[in-house]
């Protein structure tokens, strides 16, 4: 659960930086969000998320 709400964060974030410098609009940022919400009803969703998770766990495991 911590993934997923700082994963929410982090795209906040950016879609807000987005929106702010790249001149993206908010029915551009409208779109994203249904699309998000649309898919994530569907069959692909948990695929999505075991993705995300493994995307994560590759970069929580990187050393600096």
């Amino acid at each position: 659960m911590i993934l997923s709400i700082s994963g929410v964060v982090l795209l906040g974030v950016i879609v807000f930086v987005l929106f702010r410098k790249d001149g993206l609009k908010a029915s551009h940022a409208m779109v994203c969000a249904l699309f998000g919400f649309y898919i994530a009803g569907t069959a692909l969703a948990p695929s999505i998320e075991a993705g995300g998770a493994s995307l994560a766990n590759i970069l929580g495991g990187i050393k600096f």
